[in-house]
Parts: structure tokens; C-alpha cells; sequence
């Protein structure tokens, strides 16, 4: 095909403007490079991402690192406020974008050209050669090496090397100390070195507080962590003031809840046996909406119940358990609950509520069930909401009334020999059985505290469940997903 000499200006006119459009972009340090470097050059670029807008001492942290020289980056949300007067040669690196001005790259990477990156926290002092002895130690492991972060102490405390072992079914994160040469995680203020392509090929690499984002994450992975016994200087700075620690400390909080979200992460169990708990409470929802076909949306992520789920069903538990007791109520451990009790003496660990059957004549013996059998949702002292459940003749116990776990109390009756009730499900384990298995009923060990149940639990539940119904655990509906598929 002929090109003709306006065709030909058109293309060049074209591809003039496309090259003038790449080399206006502007770095985060303002200077139009004219032809970018290719990314991955030899080098490090301090990364300053956790510190405080109100109290903090940026301005000189990364005086001290741009004097190496390497390139720094100040990484945050927006621009602090108030002002810091930083070095010229420092840039700034927004992340959230703003409705009236062009928005900051989608990928923040395309800012950092070395090929390794130092996250700095605040109030470090550089040290000439310390950065560059932490990428040597990172290289040093050669290709079947999985060191991928290399740790630096910041002030005059050692960093204490920690075992981190993650169970993303349970959701919990488990730290312990780490023996040598084991270290998934470090307790103390550390300066963290990685290469650039490993920070960003993390779902959350700039994610707030930076060390712990970055220990989970890399966990994930079975990446591990080396320990330098060199330290950077901690920069001397003024005592916080009471309100400046208090602001730090309920912004920290509030950080670290949203990280935990977003790793999927609600309990934090530390070396030292302390629990950090995440999720939901009494004054939250529950962590898990709607349950369809028996089968909750987190079994089909290939997960368990949340913690602190079964922590808020076994407090339910207890306190409908007690009074039913203090009222008079004949009540017993009902299906899953049963089962549970049999194989583990606890909540099933991915069932999503626990069930009860009481004696339909002894409703009125409890205030509560009396209440809501006339039709008014009630909550009682401690704050649990009682009410009559909208698809038949049961009762719900929630948890709270913004928390809506709970626990099902299905009244029976008598008839012929045999316990039958009025509202059927359809489930397969929902079926009559001979009044016998209540004459006596028996105490059983469920959920941290002794609870009624039928005298012969094995049977009981085989006449439900079918045969080795203890022995071979299942989810509710293999029909949606089978236990083994985990």
C-alpha cells in the first residue's frame, strides 16, 4: 500500500505528540525525565510511609536519608498537614486521588526505578553503607534462598525474632518466638529492605501499620526474614504529648482493624498468649450475611466461621442454657450442635448457629419465650434479643439486636411415644424421633459449659444423620461443597 506524504506527517505528527505526551510526565521530585531509566537500576529508595501528620519528625528523617545519597519518597494518602518542610530532592507520593486535580498513578510502583526498596519508619537516622550491607545480606541467600526481607533495628533495642504461622480457614494469625534463623515477623522498630518487584507484587504493599502488613503477607507466601544486628540511630525528638498519644493510639487501632479486614485476619493470638480480636461484637452485624442453601458465603471462600463468630455463639449458648435452667425449661442439644458435642464437645467449627429443642408446654415456664411467643421481639438484661423467627413455629435467641447470631430453640411435643414439632424445614436430619432418647436426659460438655442432651447421642444422631454421622464430619449442604474439597 502506498503511504502518501500527508499520511506520513500525520503519523509522525502523531507519534511527535505521544513522545512529548511521555516525557512532560512528571516523578514525584518534579523533574521531567526527559527518557526514564529502565526500572530495576542498581540502587535503594527510602520509602517514609508510617508516621503521624500531627507529631513527627519527617522532615528530618529524610534529610538524613536524601544526604546518602539515595532517593526518597514520602508516601501518604495526601500531602501532611500541617506543611513539612521538606529537602528538594525529596518527593511526595500521593495516593488518594482528589476530584479536582489529575489523579496519581494507579500503580505506585511506577514511581521507584531501583530494585530495592527500604520502608523507613519515622524518627530513623541514616547510617552511610547500612542500606546497602541489608541488600547485600538479602542477595547473599543466592536464587534457592527464601529470604525475601531483610530487618535493621531502629535505637538501642534488639528486634525480637518471631514465629508467625498463619491458618487462613480459622482466620487467626499466631506469633511465637522464633528460633534461630526462623524469623517470620519482628517485635520492635525495625527498617524493612526488600526488592522492589516483591513489595509490589502484594495485594496491600503500602498498607498501614507497614510491618505487620508486610509479615502477613509475606507469611502468605512462606517468605523468610533475615535479622541484621546493625542498627540505625533513633533521632532524639521531644516527649508525644498526652493528646498526640492519644490521637496516635486510636488512629493506630483504627489502622490496624482495617489491615486485619482486608488480610482476612479477625483473631491475632501474640507470642506472649495475649488475643487481639477483630470483627464483629455486640454493637456490630454479624461478619457473615445471609446463609443460603445451609451453606455460608465463607465455606465457599474455602474458609471456617469467623472466631469471633463462634465466640459470640458460645456466650449465646450459655446464657439461653441458663435460663432455660433458671426457668424450668426441659431443652436439649438439637443437630449440628449434637454432633458437635459428640465429636469435639464444641461448636462444629464451620456451623453458623447453634440448635436447641425444648419442650413446646414449658414456653410459658420463661418470660422471655412467653414474650416472644405473643409476638414482640424483647431483649432481656444482657442485652440478647428473644423473638419468634419469621419461617414457622420456632424461636430465635440473637446474639444482640444489631449482631444477629443466635441460637434456634425448636419446641417439640409429644405424641404417640414419638417428639414431633409443627415447622419442618426440609432439612435432612429434621426428622421425629421416640421421646425415650429424652427419659433422662444427660449433661454433656458443649461449647465450655455442661449442657442437656439426649441420653443416647450416638444413636440419636445415626437416627438423623445416618450411620457414622460422628465419625466422618461433613459440611451442611455437600450437595454446594464437600469437606474433602478443602
Amino acid at each position: 500500500m502506498r503511504v502518501t506524504p500527508c499520511q506520513a506527517a500525520l503519523a509522525g505528527a502523531i507519534g511527535l505528540n505521544l513522545l512529548l505526551l511521555y516525557c512532560a510526565w512528571r516523578g514525584p521530585g518534579g523533574s521531567p525525565p526527559s527518557c526514564r531509566p529502565p526500572r530495576g537500576v542498581p540502587g535503594i529508595t527510602v520509602l517514609l510511609r508510617d508516621f503521624e501528620d500531627f507529631e513527627n519528625d519527617l522532615a528530618g528523617t529524610a534529610r538524613s536519608f536524601a544526604s546518602l545519597p539515595v532517593p526518597v519518597l514520602v508516601v501518604a494518602e495526601t500531602a501532611p498537614y500541617p506543611p513539612v518542610p521538606l529537602p528538594a530532592e525529596v518527593g511526595l507520593l500521593p495516593l488518594r486521588p482528589a476530584a479536582d486535580r489529575p489523579p496519581p498513578l494507579a500503580h505506585p510502583e511506577l514511581h521507584i526505578r531501583t530494585r530495592h526498596v527500604a520502608l523507613v519508619p519515622d524518627g530513623t537516622r541514616a547510617v552511610p553503607g547500612l542500606l546497602e550491607r541489608m541488600r547485600d545480606a538479602l542477595e547473599g541467600g543466592g536464587a534457592a534462598s527464601n529470604v525475601r526481607l531483610v530487618a535493621a533495628p531502629v535505637g538501642s533495642a534488639p528486634l525480637q525474632c518471631l514465629e508467625l504461622r498463619l491458618e487462613p480457614r480459622e482466620w487467626t494469625a499466631r506469633y511465637g518466638d522464633g528460633a534461630p534463623g526462623v524469623c517470620r515477623a519482628v517485635e520492635g522498630t525495625a527498617v524493612l529492605l526488600l526488592r522492589t518487584r516483591d513489595l509490589f507484587a502484594l495485594p496491600f504493599p503500602l498498607a498501614r501499620p507497614v510491618p505487620t502488613a508486610l509479615f502477613i503477607q509475606a507469611a502468605f507466601r512462606g517468605w523468610g526474614l533475615r535479622v541484621m544486628p546493625a542498627a540505625f540511630p533513633a533521632a532524639r525528638r521531644p516527649p508525644v504529648s498526652p493528646h498526640g498519644r492519644w490521637k496516635a493510639e486510636n488512629l493506630a487501632e483504627t489502622r490496624r482493624r482495617r489491615l486485619m479486614r482486608d488480610l482476612g485476619i479477625k483473631l491475632e493470638v501474640l507470642a506472649d498468649g495475649q488475643e487481639r480480636w477483630y470483627g464483629c461484637g455486640k454493637e456490630t452485624v454479624r461478619c457473615f450475611g445471609t446463609v443460603h442453601a445451609r451453606t455460608p458465603e465463607y465455606i465457599l471462600a474455602g474458609r471456617w466461621t469467623p472466631p469471633c463468630c463462634l465466640r459470640a455463639l458460645r456466650e449465646t449458648a450459655r446464657h439461653v442454657t441458663g435460663v432455660l435452667e433458671a426457668a424450668g425449661v426441659r431443652y436439649w442439644l438439637e443437630g449440628g450442635s449434637l454432633l458437635g458435642a459428640a465429636r469435639l464437645g464444641d461448636i462444629i467449627p464451620w456451623d453458623y448457629d447453634v440448635d436447641l429443642g425444648i419442650y413446646q408446654e414449658d414456653v410459658g415456664k420463661c418470660r422471655w419465650l412467653a414474650a416472644a411467643a405473643a409476638g414482640e421481639p424483647v431483649e432481656d438484661a444482657e442485652g440478647f434479643l428473644w423473638e419468634k423467627a419469621a419461617e414457622g413455629d420456632f424461636y430465635r435467641v440473637h446474639y444482640s439486636r444489631s449482631n444477629r447470631l443466635h441460637v434456634d430453640l425448636w419446641p417439640f411435643y409429644p405424641r404417640g411415644g414419638v417428639m414431633t414439632k409443627d415447622t419442618w424445614l426440609g432439612h435432612p436430619q429434621d426428622v421425629e424421633f421416640p421421646e425415650s432418647f429424652l427419659r433422662p436426659r444427660v449433661p454433656m460438655l458443649f461449647a465450655g459449659f455442661t449442657a442437656m442432651a439426649p441420653n443416647n447421642a450416638r444413636a440419636f444422631l445415626e437416627l438423623k444423620f445416618g450411620p457414622g454421622a460422628i465419625e466422618n464430619p461433613e459440611y451442611p449442604n455437600p450437595a454446594i461443597k464437600r469437606l474433602e474439597q478443602d
